[in-house]
């Protein structure tokens, strides 16, 4: 986070923190699309009205600063305007030009910014690049917001982790299912079809989840987006022994998936990749590691109970997405030994879903 001495002129005056939030609201339409780059909206205003706006819509794309002021109408009104953006304009030529370029060559003469950008390559430049330009810059306009709606981003480039969200569905009674060791009957579900809906809903958000062999192999998961549109996320499972058959769900080909395992498979898949595990080092690490070489910002891990255990005993999760049904099991598998304090609660039809986080704000 932005530590408070070095924000220069904080002015959280009722016309400023509008403005942001309007920042925030556009930033958010770039979910699921923006990344790896974070997500980030701008506004132009000029004697207190908003004359353009943009966010980042996909990488490799224009940067919301750069879409707020091609939508100015009237360029003239640049040299007398305030630009604001939940987070520092970028100082360096990356996949696209400069923001903070724009913004002087623009002669805009007053930029207002919800939080510092950590990421190594911006981390104050842009701040320091404007001010020398003459621009007066005003830094830290809900900055634990603009923070908090970028924590993947921040999460992945402190930590060289993606942001791990564990997410599970349990009993009233506590279990994530029944004994099935002496059948082999489908999974019974415990949510209804609205929390369903959320859990597809973030498959078109988060870039990639994972679940562990036995979930692989007891419940066939597709791991893909049905009842919701959008992007499918990477799959991403664990075949220590090579027990998968191929017929499974997972190995379908049908969108990109990624297989740890100790037995790289002879044929050649198009979506397909293969990781070969490193028994004497912790899995959990190396799935992180590989994520991280791809890019992937945030990781879902779905269980099954193995795998959530381990990520929750290795303190390797930054956020809980819980559900719990009305149903009752008495017996079966347990669900996660989880003894931290909820945050928020949502009340889906017969479903509570609680949220948990473990991320430094």
């Amino acid at each position: 986070m932005l530590e408070k001495e070095n924000v220069s002129n904080i002015d959280n005056s009722k016309e400023n923190i509008k403005f942001m939030h309007r920042c925030l609201q556009l930033a958010k339409l770039g979910r699921g699309t923006a990344q790896p780059n974070p997500m980030v909206g701008s506004v132009v205003v000029y004697n207190g009205e908003i004359i353009g706006e943009g966010y980042h819509h996909k990488c490799g794309q224009a940067h919301a600063e750069v879409n707020a002021i091609n939508s100015v109408k009237d360029k003239t009104l640049l040299k007398n305007s305030t630009i604001y953006v939940n987070l520092e304009p970028c100082a360096h030529v990356g996949r696209t030009p400069a923001c903070s370029t724009l913004i002087i060559n623009s002669k805009i003469p007053r930029v207002v910014i919800g939080c510092v950008d950590s990421f190594d390559k911006v981390a104050g430049q842009g701040i320091q690049m404007l001010e020398k330009a003459g621009v007066d810059v005003e830094v830290g306009v809900l900055e634990q917001e603009s923070w908090w709606l970028n924590r993947r981003f921040f999460t992945f480039h402190q930590k060289k982790r993606p942001y791990i969200i564990l997410k599970w569905a349990e009993t009233k009674d506590g279990f994530i299912d029944y004994d099935r060791s002496k059948e082999k009957p489908k999974a019974a579900w415990i949510t209804n079809e609205l929390s369903r809906a959320y859990v597809h809903k973030w498959r078109t958000e988060e870039p990639a989840f994972l679940v562990g062999t036995q979930t692989a192999l007891k419940d066939n998961p597709q791991l893909n987006v049905r009842v919701w549109s959008g992007t499918v996320p990477l799959r991403v499972s664990v075949d220590r022994e090579g027990v998968f058959p191929e017929d499974l769900h997972l190995l379908d080909d049908s969108q990109p998936t990624l297989i740890f395992t100790s037995e790289l498979p002879t044929n050649k898949l198009n979506n397909t990749d293969f990781v070969l595990i490193d028994k004497s080092q912790s899995l959990e690490q190396q799935i992180l590691d590989e994520l991280y070489k791809r890019e992937i910002q945030s990781l879902v891990v779905e269980g099954g109970q193995i795998v959530l255990d381990s990520f929750i005993s290795a303190n390797l999760w930054d956020e809980a997405r819980v559900f719990t049904g009305d149903k009752i099991f008495k017996s079966g598998t347990n669900a996660p030994a989880f003894k931290y304090s909820i945050s928020e609660t949502y009340q889906l039809e017969d479903t509570e879903l609680a949220f948990y986080y473990n991320v430094l704000g």
